[in-house]
């Protein structure tokens, strides 16, 4: 089939699953495994090869997917439930003191979303906002910003969060280099969109506490666990991807010592380390029986179970535009393009991130079209990792009415339509658009 016809039906399989996504409601996963069939099927493959390509698809995307997200979905779900992100804040509160609790809320969220959900975190940690707004006569995102800030850069950037664990899997970057480039990324990009624009903009904007809003303070059954246990959890995962990649980079095949961080030091290993350690020091040891922890554990994969389904979507639409020849089509003219890969891979993420909204519909979607042109141009090692960071910063940026997000602040923080675009959609502008710019000035100086 010529090239000019394969481009046509790229063209028409991206509005078509924009449509199916924002005009018919029909949900993100069912929307991609149509338009992966009528691709294939448009592009003139035999329909038992778009059958294999589909079963493909899916089969090797959720290998490593589905494991990863559902250890750290249960690994989240434990540190919630125990307390651990209520002792996270507290402590970081009482060290920064009230007039730096701007700064301690920014690197609460930070440090939360790393194994918790955006909106699970930010559910459970808007009552210190508020009681810290009430005491001190202070605009609610004075304290909210910074909060919501933390939050979104690592649940946009960081793994094992789903959304770059997803992308990294799509466009087969390494855990470890995402990991660091997504920490170097998420500190400035915290930064300015935490702590200076929520000060900024709460001398613009002065809120309190809705009245339909009526918290009370969440009592535990049991004392919150330390502060050094929690914080050592949470790096256990993260240190050991690092180790893996670095070693990989430092040492010689065949060392010892580098094949013992490749095993611990794989995402799927790393994570079973620290959910097993959750289960115990956080679980058993704090008095939880084993069906206490077995319940929980059941019940964090109610949610992960959507976004692996989502992100298997995601590979069943690489698979089939590569399998097509779409994909090949595609990643020539963008390999031809004089826009570097990095900030393409953004501006692709962004414009489907703004035409309907969900940020982990638009990061698989996004990688699944970039990865023909890694393909083409030989890209591999580091690069790929800026690649991920930069489709997550596009699927951060200008967060509208089409996404959930932007109605939970509004509702949390009693904010109209208008003031919301002015506070949360700057916000999430600005962490995007930050990690773009740290991911291309990283660029300059990775091969």
């Amino acid at each position: 089939m010529s090239g000019t016809i394969l481009i046509l039906v790229a063209v028409a399989a991206i509005f078509t699953l924009l449509y199916l996504v924002i005009r018919i409601k029909l949900h993100a996963f069912v929307a991609l495994m149509v338009v992966s069939l009528l691709v294939g099927i448009a592009a003139g493959m035999p329909l038992d090869h778009v059958i294999e390509s589909v079963e493909n698809g899916m089969g090797g995307t959720l290998g490593f997917v589905a494991i990863v997200v559902g250890l750290g979905a249960m690994f989240g779900k434990m540190l919630e439930v125990s307390g651990g992100v209520e002792r996270l804040a507290q402590t970081l509160l009482n060290k920064f003191g009230e007039d730096r609790s701007q700064w301690a809320l920014g690197i609460t969220g930070f440090l939360v979303a790393i194994p918790v959900f955006f909106d699970v975190g930010f559910i459970i940690l808007v009552p210190l906002v508020y009681g810290l707004a009430k005491k001190t006569g202070k605009s609610l995102l004075y304290y909210g910003i910074p909060l919501l800030a933390g939050l979104a850069v690592t649940h946009s950037y960081i793994p094992p969060t789903p959304g770059p664990i997803a992308v990294a899997d799509l466009i087969g970057a390494d855990l470890g280099w995402v990991i660091l480039f997504g920490i170097i990324a998420g500190i400035p990009s915290m930064i300015i969109a935490g702590p200076l624009f929520g000060k900024y903009i709460s001398k613009k904007i002065h809120i309190t506490v809705p009245d339909y809003m009526n918290f009370e303070e969440k009592e535990y059954d049991k004392d919150l666990p330390g502060f050094g246990m929690i914080t050592s959890i949470i790096m256990v995962p993260l240190v050991l991807i690092l180790i893996n990649t670095l070693s990989a980079v430092m040492l010689p095949e065949g060392n010892t010592f580098r094949a013992f961080t490749t095993f611990v030091g794989n995402p799927i290993v790393a994570l079973t380390i620290a959910t097993l350690l959750t289960f115990t020091f956080l679980g058993t040891k704090r008095g939880y029986s084993r069906q206490d922890i077995q319940d929980i554990a059941t019940k964090a994969l109610e949610p992960a179970g959507i976004i692996i389904l989502v992100t298997g979507a995601g590979g069943v639409f690489k698979t089939v535009l590569i399998d097509s020849g779409v994909g090949d089509v595609l990643g020539n003219i963008m390999a031809g393009s004089a826009l570097p890969p990095i900030l393409l891979a953004f501006l692709i993420a962004a414009v489907v991130r703004v035409a309907q909204g969900s940020a982990t519909v638009s990061m698989v979607t996004a990688a699944g079209l970039i990865a023909p042109v890694i393909g083409i141009m030989g890209l591999e090692g580091p690069v790929l990792g800026l690649i991920v960071i930069s489709i997550a910063a596009g699927a951060t940026v200008l967060s509208h009415v089409n996404d959930s997000g932007f109605w939970l602040v509004s509702r949390y923080f009693g904010l109209d339509v208008k003031d919301t675009l002015k506070t949360w959609t700057v916000m999430e502008t600005l962490i995007g658009v930050v990690g773009l710019i740290t991911a291309l000035t990283l660029g300059l100086f990775i091969s």
